[in-house]
């Protein structure tokens, strides 16, 4: 090769056809991609002869791209862009024709055969958008069809079939451009091969892009022989659908494949019928929803179909009648969507790491909760196996993993533990229910897994991991430097680390789970290392024991059973969310818990869907805008997110699609942050509403009254209390009272007889029943009517006589019948009389009562008799 030439690590033969005047160049040195939004993506570019040029490709083609793609790790090839996505660089080009030799499943030699520089017409300059998933291909089969083999470092191998299912063969499908998974199940199929055969497990929810965006656990696995490996047989490419952003490969946006190019299907009429036929397609069951999508979410690729029409039973989607036309028809703009009966999910949520949390299904297009109503093991068994999390240590109730929202799917669930879903358990219909979010049902799997060291300052320590529900230790036999730099990392305790050999942490009680483990440069987590099998008895003694100090910065929060989260051991996706800045807990900068530190999300993309999903999980109701460029201030610390892509209609912001921020795309200026209406939310099904709040500019002239306002009706509602207390009180008193009335008729009544008979002198039973009944007309008489009589002997009722015609008392035996009748009458003849008796004497009131005395006597007999024989007793 000519010393003036160079490799960027795939150069590339040189053809000799070239021009006389490009004869004295006899190599190129490799591509590139320039100017595009990834490393994945943009311009294709030429070294030659030591200066970069674009390529001209008049023959530039999917095919092409596709190599170029794999060539240059960049996955499989998405779309060719249209017109000058990508600028057109320094003006230099190279004109030629790229093509690439292919020997088996592999693309090299990828060369151009004709090399010119000069000008390049419009649109043949190369252009490329990859998937950017590299690390996963398929052999020994077809394109879209084979045993499955991934990458680590530089030495491919084969993938351990242990943990492999169809979500993660569909995710490796989708990443290869080959359509979804159709099978797994191949026979001896394929399998046949060199190489190591690594132990990765690969726990997808479907909808990742990459299988390496999927949770990787390669610790602690079970080894595989060379015949038990992963294949898969893909739906293919030709003329293949896909529904994009959905929560399954069965539900979201339709997408078609038109030569190799994924198009976008646009329709004004989408109906059900039509919905039919792709889930039909797809072997995603029937269609349960036709939709159009909201502006956010439409695609921005090309257009495949326009104006579909089926009849229902049409096996494919191009059966229908379709428009294939480019010019866009009056009124057909929208981007169409589906959910199919087969997009029902399963996720556990808010126990931070895979198999333990809130049970929650996707049913319908919606996501929703389990009431724990007959909730147990056998229940829990089937969800953790369908999770691919081993069985169940606890069927937890409660809401032991936070409250959830919306909809609560199932109650009474009844499993025998053989069911391979949930959804085939006896049950209550879904939808029916007397549950409240305060009953969510929860698991505690066996395969999920948390590290801490144990016994000293959280980031050093005995080395202990969470597994099968127990905490154990880990042994130290050919551990390196690397796996404890891991450790720490994994821990978020720094980037450096060293094993302890004096063992000062003690020695542990538990199991002895792992031990040979091995890191490399690529592991993040402790989870992608490889290590011998799990095993209660992996270290013989407890000498071997691992004690790591970590170096860096200190974790402040002790690991524990569940999580490290800010407020306690059982972190919900509620207390991993927060605004500061604002004036009250539903305004302000938004910032998210990760990795042990709070940090804040960039406002790229930042739009009121996302808000309102803030809002909704904050218990803040509906957004009312959301704010960008720090609007309540800078945060501090690490950016965590940016373009978060919400719907609006998620339950947790950790539900929406959004990219992790590792470059520099932002800084602090451009901190996100929400305006929220301030409709608070209540854990039971009914919901207590406030009222709006203000915008930010004017809450600040409003939170003063309205503390003081809650303040004095605080007083307000004390001092009534009081009141109510003190006339509670008088009323207990008055009523008291009732109790001497009768007493005083049966005492004066009895005095009097007893008089009477023994010839005494005095009052007589007119003056008798002045006594009782005068006083009130007296009142109004004026002091020269007033006589005065002496209490008797013994019976001084206090003023008790005043009470009876003022305050009825409860009926006596003494005073029913006529007597009750003639104090009724005496009574209102006292009222009527009132005004004439401004000269009353003794002796008018003796005539006037004389009849009465006549009525009352045989009462008083009787009643005065009774009396004698007691007192004679």
């Amino acid at each position: 090769m000519d010393d003036n030439c160079f490799s960027v690590g795939l150069c590339a033969s040189w053809s000799t056809s070239l021009p006389s005047n490009l004869g004295h160049r006899k190599c190129y040195g490799g591509y590139r991609l320039s100017n595009g939004s990834t490393t994945c993506s943009g311009r294709v570019e030429l070294l030659h002869g030591g200066s970069w040029g674009t390529l001209c490709d008049y023959l530039w083609n999917f095919s092409a791209a596709n190599d170029l793609c794999q060539h240059l790790d960049c996955g499989v090839a998405l779309s060719i862009p249209d017109g000058q996505s990508f600028g057109k660089g320094n003006g230099s080009f190279w004109n030629g024709t790229f093509s690439c030799k292919k020997n088996g499943s592999y693309s090299r030699d990828c060369s151009v055969s004709v090399l010119d520089q000069s000008e390049c017409p419009a649109g043949n300059d190369a252009r490329v958008i990859c998937s950017g998933c590299p690390g996963g291909r398929l052999v020994n089969g077809t394109t879209c069809s084979g045993r499955v083999e991934i990458r680590h470092g530089d030495t491919w191998g084969r993938l351990c079939s242990s943990h492999w299912n169809l979500q993660a063969a569909s995710v490796l499908c989708y990443q290869l451009n080959c359509g979804y998974a159709k099978s797994i199940q191949t026979g001896d199929s394929f399998v046949d091969g060199n190489g190591p055969v690594w132990r990765d497990a690969f726990h997808c929810k479907g909808t990742e892009s990459c299988l390496w965006d999927c949770a990787q656990v390669t610790l602690g696995n079970p080894t595989c022989s060379a015949k038990e490996v992963a294949t898969v047989v893909c739906s293919g490419l030709t003329e293949s659908l896909r529904l994009s952003d959905g929560q399954s490969r069965c539900d979201g946006r339709v997408e078609i494949s038109l030569d190799g190019m994924w198009s976008r299907v646009l329709d004004d009429d989408w109906n059900i019928k039509d919905a039919h036929v792709v889930c039909r397609q797809l072997q995603c069951g029937i269609a349960k929803r036709a939709y159009y999508l909201p502006r956010s979410e439409r695609g921005i690729g090309p257009v495949g179909l326009r104006s579909v029409h089926c009849d229902g039973n049409e096996t494919q989607l191009l059966l229908c009648k379709t428009s294939h036309s480019q010019v866009l028809s009056a009124g057909v703009a929208e981007d169409v969507g589906v959910i199919c009966s087969d997009s029902q999910q399963i996720r556990l949520v808010n126990g931070t790491k895979r198999c333990a949390g809130r049970v929650e299904l996707y049913h319908d297009g919606i996501w929703g909760t389990i009431c724990d109503d007959n909730w147990d093991l056998s229940d829990a068994n089937v969800v953790c196996r369908q999770l691919g999390c081993g069985y169940a240590i606890k069927a937890l109730n409660s809401a032991h993993y936070g409250v959830g929202s919306g909809q609560i799917w199932l109650d009474d669930v009844n499993c025998t533990g053989s069911e391979s879903n949930i959804w085939a358990c006896p049950s209550s219909v879904w939808g029916h229910h007397n549950c409240q979010h305060k009953e969510d049902a929860g698991v505690l799997c066996s395969e999920f897994l948390s590290l801490r060291l144990a016994n000293g300052s959280g980031c050093a320590g005995r080395l202990e991991v969470f597994y099968n529900g127990t905490w154990g230790s880990i042994c130290s036999n050919r551990m390196s430097q690397l796996t404890a730099v891991t450790v720490c990392k994994h821990l978020n305790c720094g980037d450096g680390g060293e094993i302890e050999r004096d063992f000062k942490y003690g020695r542990g009680s538990g199991p002895t789970w792992l031990d040979h483990i091995e890191c490399a440069e690529q592991h993040s987590s402790l989870w992608q290392c490889q290590s011998d099998p799990w095993d209660p008895q992996s270290c013989d003694t407890r000498a071997e024991e691992t004690h790591i100090s970590c170096s860096g910065r200190k974790g402040a929060v002790t690991p524990t059973t569940f999580t490290e989260c800010p407020n306690s051991s059982s972190c919900s996706d509620r207390e991993k969310l927060r605004v500061v800045g604002g004036e009250d807990a539903c305004s302000g900068r938004v910032e998210i818990w990760n990795q042990g530190s709070w940090g804040t999300i960039c406002d790229d993309s930042w739009d009121l869907a996302d808000a309102n999903v803030v809002c909704r999980q904050l218990g803040c109701g509906s957004a009312v805008s959301a704010l960008s460029e720090a609007a309540f201030g800078e945060g501090t610390g690490p950016i965590w997110l940016e373009k978060v892509h919400c719907k609006g209609t998620e339950l947790s912001l950790w539900d929406c699609p959004s990219k992790p921020l590792f470059g520099k795309n932002c800084n602090h200026k451009e901190d996100a942050a929400v305006d929220c209406s301030g409709v608070t939310e209540t854990t039971t099904s009914s919901t207590r509403a406030a009222s709006p709040r203000r915008s930010v500019t004017n809450n600040k002239r409003v939170s003063v009254p309205v503390i003081l306002c809650i303040i004095l009706g605080a007083l307000l509602c004390l001092v009534l209390a009081i009141l109510a207390g003190l006339i509670q009180r008088a009323r207990a008193q008055q009523r008291g009272s009732y109790n001497s009335f009768n007493e005083a008729v049966y005492e004066e009544i009895d005095y009097k007889l007893m008089k009477e008979q023994q010839g005494m002198s005095g009052l007589s039973v007119g003056s008798t029943n002045e006594r009782l009944y005068g006083r009130d007309c007296d009142k109004e008489s004026g002091p020269g009517a007033t006589q005065e009589v002496l209490p008797l002997p013994g019976n001084n009722l206090e003023g008790g006589y005043d009470d009876v015609t003022d305050t009825p008392g409860p009926e006596d035996a003494s005073l029913s019948g006529p007597n009750k009748q003639e104090i009724t009458g005496v009574s209102e003849e006292c009222d009527k009389n009132k005004d004439s008796r401004k000269d009353w004497s003794p002796n008018v009131s003796q005539n006037r009562t004389s009849e009465a005395q006549r009525d009352l006597s045989p009462a008083l007999e009787d009643i005065g008799y009774d009396d004698m024989e007691e007192l004679g007793q």
